[in-house]
């Protein structure tokens, strides 16, 4: 199963969540229910996965840690804000790069309307 793939599994999994909660749970629960919905969906996921920064052969723990990593590849950062910031698209950017991983998706339950709560961060090149 490719990134792309994965995406699509993930983006239905919070439609569904986001229609039937709608916005203004705390991350944490929603973070619980999607991991919930996606080891549902057949998907390996992990959740609250350390995030260290390599510097010249030094490895630091400094307290990432990445929400939810779909199937080893794709990294999803979760938030229940009126408004995703920059930072956040940064924050999820940096972790892609840490990790050597090519998606991410930045998924605000908080959205009135959550298409308009995902944003898709790449790290390098998708394959078509």
């Amino acid at each position: 199963m490719n990134e792309n793939e994965i995406a699509k599994i993930v983006v239905d999994a919070a439609y569904k969540i986001h229609t039937t909660l709608g916005p203004g749970l705390l991350e944490s629960a929603y973070q619980a229910i999607l991991a919930y919905e996606l080891r549902n969906r057949g998907l390996k996921i992990e959740t609250e996965i350390m995030m260290p920064v390599n510097y010249e052969g030094l490895s630091l723990d400094i307290g990432y840690r990445a929400d939810i990593i779909v199937e080893d590849a794709v990294i999803i950062e979760l938030k229940s804000v009126e408004q995703v910031a920059d930072v956040h698209k940064k924050q999820l950017l940096t972790y892609l790069k840490v990790s050597d991983k090519r998606l991410g998706l930045l998924i605000n339950f908080g959205a009135p309307l959550i298409k308009q709560g995902i944003t898709r961060i790449i790290n390098g090149n998708l394959p078509g």
